[in-house]
């Protein structure tokens, strides 16, 4: 069984990594609710100036994670170019036209996770691979790269 992918990169897509992969970006939304609660209860017990900090720090923290991952992603050279993939028995292969090519052996990857917008692949050193949902032709396709990933590397984290 092959399956072949292929899609634009979004920074959606890396926001999405850097979700799974790094605490900080998953937990920012939750730190950021919490201050702007927090700054809401300090500005109704009338501490004007002390409530709206808060609250400045919450809009703040919720921007940081998408702006910066927006930011680094137009500083790359290579990430809004087209990547094409192909999933087979043997590895997981993937380039961006001449530019960048790897083959993964399904060994090399100790470990997946499946986000609604498609899947992480973590591999043994600190590189990730997120392969959106839209990549695929169809939703057979995204089951048997799910299959693939399953049979090879194991169920999802």
């Amino acid at each position: 069984m092959s399956v072949d992918f292929s899609w634009s990169p979004r920074p959606a897509d890396w926001r999405d990594a850097l979700r799974i992969a790094v605490p900080l970006y998953r937990w920012a939304p939750w730190f950021a609710a919490a201050l702007g609660v927090l700054g809401v209860v300090v500005l109704a017990m009338g501490m004007t100036w002390a409530g709206v900090f808060g609250l400045v720090l919450a809009v703040i923290i919720v921007a940081v994670v998408p702006v910066g991952t927006a930011v680094n992603f137009h500083n790359h050279p290579l990430a809004a170019k087209t990547v094409t993939g192909t999933a087979d028995a043997h590895s997981l292969r993937m380039s961006v036209g001449e530019a960048a090519r790897s083959e993964l052996n399904w060994a090399e990857l100790p470990g997946w996770s499946e986000t609604a917008r498609g899947f992480v692949l973590k591999t043994d050193t600190t590189a990730l691979y997120a392969v959106p949902r839209r990549a695929f032709a169809d939703d057979e396709a995204v089951a048997a790269f799910r299959s693939l990933l399953v049979e090879h590397v194991g169920p999802a984290a």
